[in-house]
C-alpha cells in the first residue's frame, strides 16, 4: 500500500515539475523545476530498491541540471520576462507530449509480452554497482576523464564569456541603488 501511495505522489510531483519547466517564462523557475523533477524521478528508483540508480540519478542528472543552472544565470537576464512567438503554447505542449507518448509506446510495444529480467552481476559477490565502477575506471577511464575535462573547459569558458558580457554586476547595481536611495532620503529630511 505504501508503494502505491508513494508512486502516485511522486508521479504527480514529477509531472507537475516538468509541466512548470515547459510552461514557465522564467529561466530560473524552469531550471529549478527541472532539477526537482529529476530528483523526484530518483524516488522511483528508490521505491524499486535500486538505490545505486537512484543515487546516480541524483548525482549525475541533477548535477548536470545545476551546471545548466549556472550557465543560465551567467548568460541570461533572468530578471526580464521572455516573450515567445508561439500563438498557442498549450496546444504545442499537448501535441509534443502526445508525440513523446506515441514514440514511447512504439518502442515499448515489442517488449510488453516478454518476460524481461535484469542481467546478473558479473561478480555476484560485489554486485552491479561494483561492476559499473570497475568498467568505468578501467576500460572507459580515458573517455571518462576527457568528458570531465571538457565540462571543466566549458564551465571556465562560460564564466569568461559571462564576465566579458556584463559591464556591471547586479550586486554593484544594487549597492548604487541603495546609496542613491539613502542620499534621496537624506535630502528629503533636509527639505522638511
Amino acid at each position: 500500500m505504501f508503494e502505491i501511495v508513494a508512486f502516485c505522489l511522486f508521479s504527480v510531483l514529477t509531472i507537475t515539475m516538468f509541466s512548470i519547466t515547459v510552461l514557465t517564462n522564467n529561466a530560473l523557475y524552469a531550471l529549478s523545476s527541472l532539477a526537482a523533477g529529476m530528483i523526484f524521478i530518483s524516488a522511483f528508483f528508490f521505491l524499486l530498491n535500486a538505490d545505486f540508480l537512484g543515487a546516480v540519478q541524483i548525482v549525475v542528472y541533477t548535477g548536470a541540471i545545476m551546471a545548466l543552472y549556472a550557465f543560465g544565470m551567467m548568460f541570461f537576464d533572468t530578471l526580464s520576462e521572455v516573450k515567445e512567438k508561439v500563438k498557442n503554447p498549450r496546444l504545442v505542449f499537448f501535441l509534443s507530449g502526445m508525440l513523446a507518448l506515441i514514440i514511447v509506446v512504439i518502442f515499448i510495444s515489442p517488449v510488453i509480452g516478454e518476460n524481461v529480467q535484469a542481467n546478473y552481476p558479473v561478480h555476484p559477490e560485489l554486485g552491479n554497482s561494483a561492476d559499473v565502477g570497475i568498467i568505468l575506471f578501467t576500460k572507459y577511464l580515458v573517455p571518462f576523464e576527457v568528458a570531465a575535462i571538457m565540462l571543466l573547459v566549458a564551465m571556465i569558458g562560460g564564466i569568461v564569456l559571462a564576465g566579458k558580457k556584463m559591464n556591471e554586476s547586479y550586486s554593484e547595481m544594487l549597492e548604487e541603488e541603495i546609496d542613491a536611495k539613502i542620499e534621496l532620503d537624506a535630502k528629503e529630511k533636509d527639505v522638511k
